[in-house]
């Protein structure tokens, strides 16, 4: 799947790269929500926040926005319950329903609320990535 980065989205992606050691997969400039959200490789995610979170703090103070962090994985499964950390998630399911992808969350009942998030910000970033990364047409908590 091939993920369009604009030109903003280049910058931050060299200044995370450089200033975390991390390599970045995507990144995208949330204006709506004032927030920046980068997907690291995989087992990179601990490179990129970094001991006791110098990384992703020098991150944001250089970016200036609110930072988020998901691991990419290859696996949709894996990378839906990615997007949704630190909510616990039971697990995912993805269905084909009248042409469309879908992937079903169970989330542990005490973390629905993370799983959602400030005004559906949390759902809102995992099915902007399931659609750029893994073609899902939709995201659903159950």
């Amino acid at each position: 799947m091939n993920v369009k980065i604009n030109s903003e989205g280049i910058r931050y992606i060299a200044l995370f790269e450089s200033l975390t050691g991390a390599a970045v997969r995507d990144c995208i400039v949330d204006e709506e929500n004032d927030r920046v959200i980068f997907v690291v490789k995989k087992g990179e995610m601990g490179i990129a926040i970094g001991k006791n979170g110098s990384n992703i703090n020098r991150v944001k103070k250089s970016i200036g926005n609110h930072t988020e962090i998901v691991e990419y994985s290859d696996d949709a499964l894996e990378f839906i319950e990615n997007t949704f950390q630190p909510a616990m998630i039971k697990k995912v399911d993805i269905v084909s329903k009248e042409s469309k992808r879908l992937a079903y969350v169970s989330v542990v009942p005490k973390d629905k609320g993370l799983a959602i998030g400030r005004d559906g910000r949390n759902i809102q970033k995992a099915k902007i990535l399931a659609k750029r990364h893994h073609g899902l047409d939709d995201v659903i908590i159950e």
